[in-house]
């Protein structure tokens, strides 16, 4: 790839959500309050745990043997947290978190729920969701559907044709360097992400097609990082062409079935009755956990290897420069430069994974605002370094 130029948007929409709620067609709720970024915290303290009480979506279903989470050693009670002790509820607290699991070569050291939730409870995932679909790519891949991600994606989305897609990879839409125009912010109610899932798709395309398909390029494809959440979609609906199988039942037969997780998830529609795979899939924490246990193990499910032998490995790593030191950006994964990956959601959703140290961290959360650059960001990051270094020197409580 050649050397990128940076655009880095940081507003509510630009770590991690596809959907204000009235934005993608569908809603069960009153016009008033279908934006769930102008919920009072209350209301998303009660909704986020069922969201599919609220919009629309297709189920994900478990079945068969649950892959067992053991209990391991108790990780301690108090790490340095940023220079300073901190306890597991303290954090917790801070974090507004609803659930926090940590596992260390496949054994819970830690679980614990607040805010009323509990283990046998869903809560919706935002953007952590983008890494769950970009899994399906490389599944879809070893399936044979797709060929390679360095077809067009034209050949797939033949709709997006004569547009500024022409000639870009599925590689540069996995890696949001497709050099197509696009615009994050959503406080602009102008804005791509604010007005891609409203508007009125044309006759028998997806919504998010229908909108892509007019926008601009502004760069040469691979040239330019830019987040962009209509990208996300247009991921769901390639592998749903490819397979012709709904992304739910595609995560169910590759992964939530063979892999043992715990309970069904849900997966919420857009206004074309598809998933919206940048966002919000429901799914208990510890399904979150498996999850990433199921990359850390290199994406094995039943004894059978869902993903092509060198995936993980590409989408793991660093492919485009997002202007932070020691991070990047791989496929819909967030990078560091010692190996470790993050699936990240805004208001405190994420899925942490440490192959170094056997490590999975796994949260839900509401924080005060969908995101906190100056509070709850740095201090999660802060925590994962606490506990990788807890791990390090072999803490236990």
């Amino acid at each position: 790839m050649s050397k990128l130029t940076i655009t880095i948007t940081i507003t509510i929409a630009s770590i991690g959500i596809c959907l204000a709620l009235g934005g993608c067609g569908n809603t069960m709720l009153p016009k008033s309050e279908t934006n769930m970024l102008f919920w009072t915290q209350d209301q998303r303290d009660a909704r986020f745990r069922q969201i599919e009480k609220f919009a629309p979506g297709n189920v994900v279903a478990a079945g068969g043997a649950v892959r067992e989470l053991p209990k391991g050693t108790a990780f301690p009670e108090t790490l340095t947290v940023g220079g300073k002790p901190l306890t597991m509820d303290a954090y917790m607290a801070a974090q507004r978190h609803a659930g926090l699991i940590i596992l260390q070569d496949g054994k819970v050291r830690f679980e614990r729920y607040a805010l009323g939730f509990g283990p046998q409870e869903r809560w919706t995932s935002f953007s952590v969701a983008k890494s769950l679909a970009s899994t399906l790519v490389g599944a879809a891949v070893k399936d044979g559907y797709l060929k390679s991600i360095d077809d067009p994606i034209t050949r797939y989305i033949p709709e997006l044709g004569g547009s500024g897609y022409d000639g870009v990879t599925i590689r540069q839409v996995l890696t949001m360097t497709s050099g197509v125009k696009w615009n994050e912010d959503y406080a602009d109610p102008k804005s791509d992400v604010a007005l891609f899932n409203d508007v009125k798709a044309e006759p028998g395309m997806d919504v998010t097609v229908s909108y892509m398909r007019k926008l601009p390029r502004e760069a040469a494809p691979g040239s330019k990082w830019v987040y962009k959440t209509g990208e996300t979609n247009l991921i769901g609906v390639l592998v749903s062409k490819a397979t012709g199988k709904t992304l739910s039942a595609y995560l169910s037969e590759k992964i939530w079935k063979p892999y043992g997780m715990a309970a069904d998830a849900i997966w919420v529609t857009n206004a074309s009755g598809n998933e919206i795979s940048g966002c919000c899939i429901s799914a208990r924490l510890s399904d979150y956990a498996r999850f990433g246990q199921f990359i850390l193990e290199g994406g094995i499910a039943a004894g059978k290897p869902v993903l092509p032998a060198n995936w993980l490995a590409s989408a793991t790593t660093k492919q485009a420069d997002i202007g932070v030191p020691g991070r990047g950006y791989g496929y819909q994964w967030w990078t560091y430069d010692d190996g470790s990956v993050a699936a990240q959601g805004i208001f405190g959703q994420g899925i942490f994974i440490d192959p170094k140290r056997k490590l999975v961290i796994a949260s839900n959360g509401d924080w005060p605002k969908a995101t906190m650059p100056d509070s709850a960001g740095p201090q999660r990051q802060a925590f994962y370094k606490a506990v990788q270094a807890a791990v390090d020197s072999g803490a236990t409580r």
